[in-house]
């Protein structure tokens, strides 16, 4: 991947605050890293890209943004190799899915050059905050939103592109509880399901809460028709193991296009296992269940990378899986995916983006 190198101011920090963080009890998104990038848009152009020291912004309670949603962000990952190289893990990919998101949402898409000189730098100058604790990382935050302050519907005129970054620990993700969800839907095709935006997380926060508080972690989302079929788990998506091959819903304007997915998808005939991305019906998997046929159900994701799944309530009955085990397809996929970031296995497909020293 070329990436120009357009000159960006740096303003350091006086003092880091790196010395207070415990990087052994990190947890997940606890801690900002010192520095930010931010771009700001205006007049049909991006300006100049700043490294700032991490703090507060200063915004007009009438910025667009908090009354007409016009915000996006991915989830991304750096770490440091077996070697002590920085790698970004498909960066490009998810480049490709933030212009998506913005193009959706009518907002100026991010050429490579403003992208990757943006994060290369920031990780450059905040590069001893990236952990090198097993299992952890440097999670990866870029986000927009319309800045312009002004109470009538409109398309903003004005954006600000921001990247935070977050030191993080293992996400030793549990086996989670899940029920299917047959009443709220998280998204409609031809709507913005497919887009990371901000309204589309606050708006599964409540039937998530109704969910949790009959005691269940997540929902498994289903079709805005029918509630027939299958869509995503959680904030992630979802898949299965079923009559011994990996099935997961394909891709519809209604759910994201997750990195994940994808490599675990690209993955799966190196690991010996068939794939099929269709339309999975909520009778499908409560018939695996019956007959033996469904042996695993896990979320995808950038957090936990893969997220088990212990039980799953359909039409008010608890089905429960068969325990995680050292051999299961999700906990190989998640061990070769760490083996390709930390150098322990041959990246063919390209997806480590490693910084020039």
């Amino acid at each position: 991947m070329a990436v120009m190198t357009a000159p960006i101011h740096i303003e350091r920090v006086k003092t880091s605050r790196r010395a207070s963080i415990d990087f052994n009890n990190l947890g997940f998104g606890n801690y900002i890293s010192d520095h930010m990038s931010l771009t700001e848009y205006s007049n049909g152009s991006w300006g100049e890209t700043k490294i700032v020291p991490y703090g507060d912004l200063t915004l007009s309670p009438a910025m667009l943004a908090l009354h007409y949603g016009q915000a996006i962000f991915e989830g991304m990952k750096a770490f440091k190799n077996k070697d002590g190289q920085i790698i970004i893990f498909r960066p490009q990919r998810h480049l490709q899915r933030m212009n998506k998101s913005l193009e959706r949402m009518c907002m100026p898409l991010l050429s490579e050059e403003l992208f990757m000189s943006s994060l290369t730098t920031l990780l450059e100058v905040d590069a001893d905050w990236i952990p090198t604790n097993e299992g952890s990382s440097l999670y990866l935050r870029p986000f927009m939103f319309a800045s312009e302050a002004k109470l009538g519907v409109k398309i903003s005129d004005e954006y600000k592109f921001i990247i935070l970054t977050s030191p993080v620990g293992p996400y030793f993700s549990k086996a989670v509880k899940v029920k299917v969800e047959e009443e709220f839907v998280r998204a409609a095709e031809g709507g913005t399901g497919f887009v990371k935006c901000a309204g589309n997380y606050g708006g599964a926060f409540y039937p998530t809460m109704l969910a949790q508080k009959q005691g269940f972690d997540q929902v498994l989302w289903t079709d805005s028709k029918e509630h027939k079929y299958i869509d995503e788990s959680g904030a992630m998506n979802v898949m299965f193991v079923l009559n011994g091959k990996l099935v997961t819903p394909k891709l519809l304007s209604s759910l994201l296009d997750g990195v994940t997915r994808d490599s675990i998808l690209t993955m799966s005939e190196s690991m010996g296992i068939q794939k099929e991305e269709r339309r999975v019906s909520v009778a499908e998997i409560e018939e695996g269940f019956k007959n033996g046929t469904l042996t695993e159900a896990f979320g995808v994701g950038t957090a936990a990378v893969v997220s088990p799944i212990a039980s799953i309530s359909i039409h008010g009955r608890n089905y429960e899986l068969p325990p995680v085990g050292p051999d299961s397809f999700q906990l190989r996929a998640k061990k070769k995916l760490n083996d390709i970031r930390m150098g322990y296995e041959a990246d063919v497909h390209g997806w480590n983006y490693i910084l020039p020293k």
